[in-house]
């Protein structure tokens, strides 16, 4: 942390959007894509078999989508550093409200596993039948969904109050900060899962679009080096 905060801002800002991309790329194909491709819908027998055939590539998955929540830990301090001179509390709130996010993005993995431990059961599930475990499996993948959708409410939260805080800075363009509060108010959308499935896949795509902006900003462009440091003074005196 010594080291992030003795960083300038256009390192702060790329590494941001080198921890965002990575998140994206671990956490989507570990949490969304596998199990997307795995997990048939109403049909337990079929889920069992894909996990069983797939185990490796599932349990793949699941290391893919921890080391993503760690990912998101060093982009989550990397952008509360960066907004830091923007608005201290405004950024601890932003920081706390991540890493809420962030526990329940890791305790969803939990429920993921499960699966794997109740179909290579041995003889301690012995009592149960097939297609008991079957359901099982889909019941706990059913629950791993659940709470992959909450961490995705607070992961809502957070974006609106980052985007907030760009439309307050003046080291980055403002519209990133509306399109990252409407990506948060997308992801917001969970809060009622029959609305977000209502409007899916728009609510989805809209709020990839506004993460992929600001991510690509602060990989490519980062901050306004000058008008960063001008806000950090201003803090400071």
């Amino acid at each position: 942390m010594k080291r992030v905060a003795e960083a300038s801002p256009r390192v702060k800002a790329r590494l941001a959007g080198l921890f965002a991309l990575l998140e994206a790329l671990t956490s989507g194909f570990g949490q969304v894509i596998v199990p997307g491709m795995l997990v048939v819908s109403g049909d337990a027998a079929a889920t069992a078999t894909n996990l069983q055939v797939n185990a490796l590539l599932f349990r793949f998955s699941i290391v893919a989508g921890l080391i993503g929540a760690a990912c998101h830990i060093a982009w989550t301090l990397l952008i509360y550093e960066l907004f830091k001179p923007v608005s201290r509390s405004l950024s601890l709130l932003a920081a706390f409200v991540s890493l809420v996010a962030i526990s329940l993005q890791t305790f969803s993995s939990l429920f993921q596993l499960a699966p794997l431990v109740v179909l290579d059961n041995g003889g301690s599930l012995s009592a149960f039948s097939s297609d008991q475990l079957h359901a099982l499996a889909l019941l706990c993948l059913q629950l791993f969904a659940r709470a992959f959708q909450i961490y995705l409410v607070f992961f809502g939260f957070w974006c609106v109050l980052v985007g907030y805080l760009v439309l307050r800075s003046t080291f980055m363009p403002r519209v990133l900060g509306v399109l990252e509060a409407v990506a948060g108010l997308c992801w917001l959308t969970f809060l009622w899962v029959p609305l977000a499935h209502y409007l899916s896949p728009y609510n989805q795509v809209v709020a990839g679009l506004g993460e992929i902006a600001l991510m690509l900003w602060l990989l490519v462009k980062g901050v306004n080096a000058d008008r960063w440091n001008e806000r950090a003074s201003a803090t400071a005196d």
